[in-house]
């Protein structure tokens, strides 16, 4: 997206950055603010999964760390989606079930999301240092970044 609004608004930069900085609040600050996903979310017929609140949160972490590598991350984002990671956190304890005990560490997230962004843009990325995820000799299962992360695996 980043490189399709810098082609059409060449030389002008700051403006595509700016562009693609509202665009991303105002889908995310959408999101926190959409009461039928949240009343499902929080009273639906089938509550938030041990997957579902992982995947949850490592979607609203991408969104950081991809909006952080194209620099149009804000106070404003990085607020809302601290906000909506811990609304989907609560609603996921009302359950019952106690999300420290199966979310992974921070940094883990930090990392599958850094690991996300350097595939989607092309950035090589070795396993154990002796591959490229991008090789043929790599195998399907180590370049899917959600059968192998999803799982708690590193």
């Amino acid at each position: 997206m980043s490189s399709i609004a810098a082609d059409m608004f060449v030389g002008r930069e700051r403006f595509a950055t700016l562009l693609l900085m509202r665009l991303t609040e105002t889908v995310i600050l959408w999101l926190s603010e959409d009461q039928s996903f949240w009343d499902d979310i929080e009273e639906g017929p089938r509550p938030l999964s041990t997957l579902g609140i992982q995947q949850f949160y490592l979607d609203m972490k991408f969104v950081l760390c991809f909006a952080s590598q194209g620099r149009y991350l804000s106070r404003i984002l990085h607020r809302v989606v601290n906000e909506i990671i811990n609304k989907a956190v609560d609603a996921f304890s009302a359950t019952g079930m106690d999300a420290d005990s199966i979310l992974p560490e921070d940094d883990w997230f930090d990392r599958v999301c850094q690991e996300a962004v350097d595939r989607l843009t092309g950035k090589p990325k070795s396993i154990d240092g002796e591959q490229e995820l991008n090789s043929p000799t790599a195998s399907v299962s180590a370049q899917s970044i959600s059968s192998v992360r999803s799982h708690g695996s590193s």
